[in-house]
């Protein structure tokens, strides 16, 4: 077995977990990041979700090192691909031309930006590499070994750690340990008091919350894929064998077969009129919503086929959760996940209607490169929810709700805010039959507090695992607000080492609290709003 020291680890490469990394490297710290796959990056390359950002996002509302991200990856283009000269000077440049973000690149640039700014910080990373009793999401054969740590009166001492390809496990010791794991699993396996699923409304008092809590009540997660477009050429996939099952599947309340462009418009849960069509000659359309490769940005000679990313309502999957399931189940879920999304691109090819009255677009293919891998598919799936701290402080739908709160136009705020976020409480169908729950909220702060386990002294949430509940996790997940939890968990850790303090004195003590405040301010993390209005 072997071994390592470091000051931070930092157990999950996602967005939050990069973000956390280079905090405390920009710190000085030695630190360490682990990610199951060979990407780190997250939401924004291993599961190959364009980031989903609110309408201020160019001027305000993220921190320093997420507007540095995004206008590296702007740069990016400029630099290393044939834009056309009227993009090149583009402040605003989106190179893929969706038109779910005022940035849509591909995953795999975004992922070179992020290793480049991890280099500049000397952050040490083990790729391939999850907790002992972990999560494998990425569909690798096995499970990983029996969890191990070393606990002792909330302190977390050492945790082991499983190399996926050479079956290695490594003790390593850290003063501080992030969790930014896509489900949490550094909770269950160093003891912390979590929740996971929809709790009760009688103990949250949230407007939209069950009357009784539901654990495996849990978001639906998504196989995405990456889709190119080449009509001079047959590509029709091989027909999944799942594919006629998928092909009836009617969810309770759809329009329809889940497989069809017809869907719900998620504010009211009734069929969205009219329906999206796949293409348009404008912006609406399946094919241009997550669009992250478009011909007309770059020279013509150059140009290739367009490339959009299918992670639609279609290929959401919310027939089993995911969090706290035996691991045979979760691999047979995520599975059939890629099942899903497969079909639907069959369905895609041989059935959807075309404006000429025939049926499928036989020239649309699964494009591998922008992914990073050889089908097409993400590395792996997008998770919207996970396992959550008990936190010193929840977060609940009223202290964010726009209706909950008339005459506003920020969240009410908080006096130990850490930085800010702002998005629609924005949940999927859920694993319990629950429909959408897409409610306006105000542009909102993130609580110190949403940061501390009460019991643990040395381990920090640094993803969308803080302490929201089930309805506001729905507003605290997306890529900016996810990437401020990180970096803020990151210099917390790197404060208390620099203080000799533990988390609880920052919160509790208000010059602490102040002086942490101060610092996450040097580092260009607004911890207040301007005023705006309601999104």
């Amino acid at each position: 077995m072997a071994g390592a020291r470091c000051d931070v680890l930092i157990v999950g490469g996602g967005t939050g977990g990069c973000a956390a990394a280079l905090a405390a490297g920009s710190m000085g710290l030695k630190v360490i990041l682990t990610e199951e796959t060979d990407w780190i990056g997250g939401q924004l390359t291993s599961q190959g979700v364009p980031a989903d950002e609110h309408p201020w996002i160019e001027q305000c509302g993220c921190t320093a090192r997420y507007r540095q991200f995004r206008n590296r990856a702007r740069d990016f283009y400029r630099r290393h691909t044939p834009l056309v000269p009227s993009l090149r000077g583009e402040d605003v440049l989106n190179p893929g031309g969706g038109w779910v973000s005022r940035l849509c690149i591909e995953p795999s640039v975004a992922w070179q930006v992020l290793e480049e700014m991890l280099a500049e910080v000397r952050v040490e990373v083990w790729l391939n590499t999850i907790p002992c009793g972990g999560t494998i999401l990425s569909l690798i054969p096995g499970e990983a070994p029996p969890a191990a740590a070393d606990l002792s009166d909330g302190l977390v001492r050492s945790i082991d750690l499983f190399d996926l390809r050479t079956g290695q496990v490594s003790t390593v010791e850290a003063e501080y340990f992030l969790d930014a794991t896509e489900l949490g699993d550094l909770l269950p396996i160093t003891g912390t008091e979590y929740v996971v699923g929809a709790e009760s409304g009688r103990t949250t008092s949230e407007a939209h919350a069950p009357a009784e809590a539901s654990p495996a009540n849990q978001q639906g997660f998504t196989w995405v894929f990456a889709m190119g477009f080449d009509p001079d050429h047959e590509h029709t996939i091989e027909k999944p064998s799942s594919y006629e099952r998928w092909k009836a599947f009617t969810p309770p309340g759809w329009p329809g077969p889940l497989l069809g462009l017809a869907d719900l418009d998620p504010q009211t849960n009734k069929p969205r009129q009219p329906a999206l069509p796949l293409f348009s000659d404008d912006w609406r359309s399946w094919f241009r919503y997550r669009q992250i490769v478009d011909p007309g940005s770059f020279e013509p000679k150059f140009a290739p086929h367009p490339v959009t990313v299918v992670n639609w309502p279609q290929n959401d999957y919310f027939l089993s959760p995911l969090v706290d399931t035996p691991p045979a189940e979760q691999a047979l879920h995520l599975a059939e996940s890629r099942e899903q999304s497969l079909s639907l691109l069959y369905w895609l090819q041989t059935e959807c209607p075309r404006e000429d009255g025939g049926l499928g677009y036989s020239g649309l293919f699964m494009a591998g490169a922008p992914m990073g891998t050889r089908d097409g598919f993400a590395k792996t799936p997008y998770i919207r929810e996970s396992r959550r701290i008990i936190a010193l402080k929840t977060i609940k739908e009223g202290e964010v709700s726009a209706a909950e709160n008339p005459g506003l136009s920020v969240a009410p705020p908080f006096a130990d805010s850490v930085g800010i976020g702002a998005y629609r409480i924005d949940l999927h169908p859920s694993t319990a039959g629950d429909p959408y729950l897409d409610l306006s909220t105000l542009p909102f702060e993130i609580p110190l507090g949403a940061l501390i386990p009460p019991r643990m002294r040395n381990l920090l949430p640094a993803c969308k695992n803080i302490g929201t509940t089930h309805i506001t996790n729905g507003c605290y997940r997306l890529h900016p607000v996810e990437w401020n939890i990180g970096e803020s968990a990151g210099l917390l850790a790197a404060s208390c080492l620099r203080h000799k303090t533990e988390p609880h004195g920052v919160a509790e003590s208000s010059e602490a609290k102040a002086a942490f405040q101060s610092l996450l301010r040097s580092h260009g993390i607004a911890i207040h709003w301007p005023e705006f209005h309601a999104l």
